[in-house]
């Protein structure tokens, strides 16, 4: 006997099983905390992420109608409470929940703490790229700080051996997790850093951000960032990121990709030596046509079929040498006799016996001057006083005597009228030759 089957569409059994999580009373308002991941924030203002923890994940949205009261910029990793409906998206046949509000977990004062001490660090200059050191292309010794156990250094170990094998890796165990795994991590930093290597691969595998937060601490960062090898940060997964990883010289997405960033293959290694030595090859080639080509033209030269034009020419050269030297050296004999001419000259001016010779010679031209300036100012003088002797005599009264006159005085007064004399006055009468004394008698005035 046929059992009847009723056959119905996927939408049909989708749309069904949301009308029963709509019609669940526990489901129409939950709450929930765990992990936000997959983050996408839509254009329209939408919020598309997945909440997790360690054992699952649900997909959740949270429409622009909500977000406005959202005191917090979600991203990647932080902790999170939140509140909405569960229901089914009939198109894919998941079921999500629809967030209506979201605050972050107690987890989320990590995520304060890691982006002030972000800020601080970039303020900074730690994570400038101008502090990055290069990462050596074929490295011959690799440190690696991480944990002895765990996927993450068997991974790099691997890695390296396949695609590099002529490298050493060596392990520096440190704890990368707990309360003592920044001071662990910091010390063997410092320790691979003075052991020669060429380069530090410096993480561990991924975690929630509890279990990452060694690599978020300050001192971690500075280690990293003083450091004078190399170090690629390798923490977690893809979207994990820490302040390990701003600082660090290079970051990789995963320590198995850090690996590969540190080293080459065999294969780029062949192909790149093959390249090499085609290059080479060409190169050789290259040189030995250019030097055939010089070795040809030089068997065809002038010279080397003419050797004794190569003798002219030098001959000539050597003539015109001789040439400009002779002539160099007659300018320079005949400019240093001219400036020891000029020297002995000089000499001669500043010579005692010159100056003393010059200065007798001068002596006796104003002597000879002197004497001509006194012989005529004697002359001059002479004349002078004959002409005043003339002068004299002829103002002088005695003169006048020798005609017949007489000077009359009297107590060395010269009388020139009777009015000043009275009888019996006592008179000196001057003549021309001698003098003689009377005693007026008679006075006749002259009417």
């Amino acid at each position: 006997m046929t059992e009847d089957k009723k056959y119905i569409g996927v939408t049909e059994l989708n749309n069904y099983i949301k009308s029963l999580l709509d019609s669940d009373f526990f489901l129409n308002r939950i709450y929930l905390k765990g992990e936000i991941s997959n983050f996408k924030s839509h254009t329209r203002g939408h919020l598309y992420f997945t909440l997790k923890d360690d054992g699952g994940r649900i997909n959740a949205v949270m429409f622009q109608s909500s977000t406005h009261n959202l005191k917090f910029v979600p991203e990647d990793g932080m902790k999170v409470l939140v509140s909405g409906r569960v229901s089914a998206y009939p198109a894919s046949g998941s079921y999500q929940i629809y967030v209506d509000s979201m605050e972050l977990d107690g987890l989320g004062n990590l995520y304060l703490e890691y982006e002030k001490l972000k800020e601080k660090l970039s303020k900074e200059g730690l994570f400038n790229a101008e502090h990055k050191k290069p990462i050596p292309k074929y490295p011959t010794r690799i440190g690696i700080v991480t944990a002895d156990t765990g996927a993450a250094v068997r991974d790099i170990m691997s890695t390296i051996r396949r695609r590099y094998p002529l490298c050493e890796a060596i392990l520096f165990p440190t704890l990368v997790q707990g309360a003592d795994a920044a001071p662990n991590i910091v010390k063997q930093i410092e320790v691979a850093d003075n052991f020669g290597c060429d380069l530090l691969i410096v993480g561990r595998g991924g975690g929630s951000i509890e279990d990452l937060w060694a690599f978020n601490e300050e001192i971690v960062a500075r280690a990293i960032y003083n450091a004078k090898t190399p170090i690629i940060s390798a923490v977690g997964h893809e979207p994990d990121f820490t302040i390990a990883d701003f600082v660090a010289d290079l970051r990789a997405p995963t320590p198995t990709g850090a690996a590969e960033m540190a080293v080459p293959t065999v294969l780029d290694i062949n192909n790149l030596i093959n390249q090499y030595k085609i290059r080479l090859n060409k190169f050789i080639k290259n040189l030995i046509n250019t030097k055939f080509i010089e070795l040809r033209n030089l068997r065809n030269s002038f010279v080397l079929k003419n050797p004794m034009s190569l003798y002219e020419l030098k001959e000539q050269k050597l003539d015109k040498l001789i040439e400009n030297l002779n002539f160099n050296m007659n300018n320079i004999l005949e400019n240093k006799h001219h400036e020891l001419e000029l020297a002995i000259n000089k000499i001669k001016l500043v010579s005692p016996i010159n100056i003393i010779n010059n200065n007798q010679n001068r002596l006796k031209e104003l002597k000879v001057t002197l004497n001509n300036l006194m012989d005529k100012r004697l002359i001059n003088t002479r004349h002078n006083l004959d002409y005043l002797i003339n002068t004299l005599k002829l103002v002088n009264p005695l003169n006048i005597l020798s005609n017949g006159y007489s000077l009359v005085r009297m107590e060395d007064k010269v009388i020139k009228s009777t009015k000043d004399l009275k009888k019996d006055d006592l008179i000196n009468v001057k003549l021309y030759e001698g003098e003689l004394i009377a005693q007026v008698k008679e006075l006749n005035e002259i009417n």
